[in-house]
């Protein structure tokens, strides 16, 4: 069964008091995590998704309601499920020493653990094709805050793609990025308001016409678009909701 299960669609703050980023991706030959923020367990208990059907994390840019939960993630995996198959932690350079280092300022040294399961880091890189877990998945740079190493990714299940911005502002290339997909995942933080590494829907709506993608589903909405889901010109997402592909 290939579809995509909204974990958390929040912003870094909790607008409209949800979950912050965490987006599950299921396919026939297991399932992949775009991004994990630090609220990413909690939502998966509420929804009752085992954390063991998990293979791969990517993870979209380094900031902590995009990357803050797999620490504890990985602790919950070793405590809480016993896991005994690896898990592949995926992002852009350096994914490895940013996880390490969060999990240190947290008291939670990855070294300090025995693990039952093996770790693996991979560096994703734009303009390259990666084989994660149950799909192939290739990264795009975008416009974010240059600091936290921001990209966004297509994610190949056979037949079926899912693309997802991460977080960014517009630039002219999003909508050839996403072009072919049969489901766009695309944050839209503001409403009216611009800033240049985050979208508003103003902006969404008015290139609307040059996305060339089956679904359009907003997400990482900030409060006053978190006000506004269900009621906006484009298709708002909400922790939970399930998309069959």
């Amino acid at each position: 069964m290939d579809e995509v299960v909204f974990v958390g669609t929040s912003d870094a703050f909790g607008a409209g008091g949800r979950r912050q980023s965490a987006v599950l991706v299921r396919g026939r030959r297991g399932s992949l995590l775009l991004d994990c923020g630090a609220t990413t367990n909690t939502g998966l208990r509420d929804l009752d998704i085992d954390r063991g059907e998990i293979d791969t994390i990517v993870v979209s840019h380094f900031h902590g309601d995009h990357f803050g939960g797999i620490p504890l993630f990985l602790l919950a995996a070793l405590y809480t499920d016993g896991r005994t198959h690896p898990l592949e932690i995926a992002g852009p350079p350096h994914v490895e020493a940013r996880v390490r280092a969060l999990a240190s300022a947290m008291g939670h040294d990855i070294d300090r653990n025995d693990w039952t399961f093996g770790i693996r880091f991979t560096e994703l890189r734009p303009g390259a094709r990666y084989e994660l877990g149950p799909a192939e998945v290739s990264a795009f740079e975008t416009q974010h805050q240059v600091e936290s190493h921001p990209q966004g990714y297509r994610v190949s299940l056979g037949e079926r793609t899912v693309a997802y911005s991460g977080d960014t502002g517009w630039f002219p290339g999003l909508p050839r990025l996403s072009a072919g997909a049969d489901l766009f995942i695309c944050e839209c933080t503001l409403h009216h308001d611009r800033l240049d590494f985050h979208l508003n829907l103003d902006e969404i709506v008015e290139h609307q016409a040059e996305f060339d993608c089956g679904r359009l589903i907003l997400t990482h909405l900030g409060e006053e678009m978190a006000e506004r889901r269900g009621r906006c010109e484009i298709e708002t997402a909400d922790d939970g909701l399930i998309h069959k592909l």
